[in-house]
């Protein structure tokens, strides 16, 4: 530098202090260091995007006032992979990537009972701060790249803990009634720990984001179970009062999110569409479960369905399939128009890798027919409200894959489909909030 008058000025007032610059440079530098050790930056830096709440309006979701159909995928995996520092990568990635490909909704886990490795809840009411963590950084993550998530409350099955791990905790107390896994729905005292659960996920504030999920638009729904099952009354009248309740008690902590019950869409025994379930003895209407009646309260905002043909029908013929799979949608859209009056979301689909004579084209012939009836429903504006193909992952996962699970962009077939839909679902209503790379992408397809 140049010695200016501003420069010798400044050299001869650091002179006149005797050197007690270098002390003070010195401490702060220090207090900086001692900060930086203990803060995570990117969380101290982290700016919030604005996003809006998704919203109902008769068979339709709307997103500041315009209908929002979704293009959305699985990954159960996220909160578990964001535990350890060697694994939390492939959180950011996947959000990133599955934005990048247009998709507007990813449905997670946050979900992990018992004493299980990364275990959220250990016993009733108790919390790995850790795991916690673990979900904050999956809803923030999903906040920066503009994707919103339904979170899962619970599984029916065991995986994670699941309802057995609630009816094991009340036995192991002393205080359960039973020790079928069914009394998850009927017990009064494992009702109040799931309520207790229930209501620390709700309340709980970010502690990236400074948000508590209650308030944070990046959610975009809660699913009260992972497909719920009662057996133990197939009328279905156990299920309906945990449904009930539960929904209403999510309602009265949290109004701003959409609620859904997380169900596969079987009939039940006295549906008149009972004849429409997948398997030839009726094994479906057992389950405890009733499409309609389940779906039909007013603190339910939207049906959930799964499809998954190679695992509920006897054939091998992909052609019966995808026949099977065309006509287990449009009947639950002609539900959600005419019976329920709300949104369906198909919020899992797949095809196993392992049935006789698999190709990867045959995927492919399911997302098509999916996404086609997807769209044919947005264009007339009726209930058929998106859909989430399970599962996505990014390379490297083997240990969370199932034979279902792929890595989109390791085939260019597979992501054009999933590209080529976001862009139509986008494109109806001209949507405006898409990311410039979205908005690139889908202008070359006009």
């Amino acid at each position: 530098m140049p010695n200016t008058p501003k420069s010798s000025k400044l050299s001869r007032k650091m002179a006149a202090t005797n050197g007690l610059f270098y002390p003070i440079a010195g401490l702060a530098s220090l207090v900086a260091f001692v900060f930086l050790s203990f803060v995570d930056v990117r969380e101290f830096f982290y700016k919030e995007p604005s996003l809006s709440f998704v919203e109902r309006n008769g068979v339709q979701f709307v997103l500041d006032g315009r209908p929002f159909y979704v293009n959305g995928w699985n990954s159960y995996w996220l909160m578990d992979n964001a535990v350890e520092d060697h694994s939390r990568p492939r959180v950011r990635a996947m959000l990133q990537a599955g934005s990048k490909m247009g998709l507007t909704v990813c449905r997670t886990w946050a979900f992990n009972d018992g004493s299980s490795y990364h275990a959220l809840q250990i016993s009733p009411g108790q919390f790995d701060e850790k795991v916690f963590k673990a979900l904050d950084y999956v809803v923030a993550e999903a906040r920066r790249s503009g994707v919103r998530l339904i979170l899962s409350l619970v599984n029916n099955l065991q995986a994670y803990g699941g309802k057995t791990q609630y009816v094991k905790w009340a036995w192991q107390e002393g205080i359960g009634i039973s020790s079928s896994n069914d009394s998850f729905f009927f017990d009064p005292s494992i009702r109040a720990y799931f309520k207790d659960y229930v209501k620390a996920v709700l309340t709980r504030k970010n502690t990236i984001t400074g948000i508590k999920y209650k308030d944070d638009a990046a959610i975009f729904a809660w699913e009260l179970i992972n497909e719920p099952h009662c057996m133990s009354d197939p009328s279905g009248d156990t299920l309906q009062d945990w449904i009930k309740d539960i929904s209403a008690f999510i309602k009265s902590v949290d109004e701003k999110h959409l609620v859904t019950v997380g169900l596969e869409g079987f009939y039940g025994p006295k549906s008149p569409k009972s004849n429409t379930n997948p398997s030839a003895s009726a094994y479906e209407a057992t389950l405890g479960t009733d499409f309609i009646r389940d779906s039909q309260f007013p603190t339910i905002d939207f049906a959930s369905v799964h499809i998954y043909p190679d695992h509920w029908l006897v054939t091998d013929k992909v052609e019966d399939k995808l026949e099977f799979v065309k006509k287990w949608m449009l009947t639950h859209v002609e539900d959600g128009d005419t019976e329920l009056k709300k949104p369906i979301m198909f919020t899992e689909y797949g095809l196993s890798n392992q049935n006789k004579g698999f190709d990867l084209s045959q995927r492919d012939q399911l997302i098509q027919t999916v996404d086609d009836v997807i769209y044919k429903s947005a264009k007339r504006g009726q209930s058929g409200a998106g859909s989430m193909i399970w599962q996505l992952m990014v390379g490297g996962m083997d240990e969370y894959n199932d034979d279902f699970g792929f890595v989109p962009w390791e085939r260019r077939p597979t992501l054009a489909l999933i590209t080529k839909q976001s862009c139509r679902l986008a494109l109806i209503h001209g949507r405006s909030q898409l990311s410039p790379s979205i908005k690139e992408l889908c202008a070359h397809r006009r």
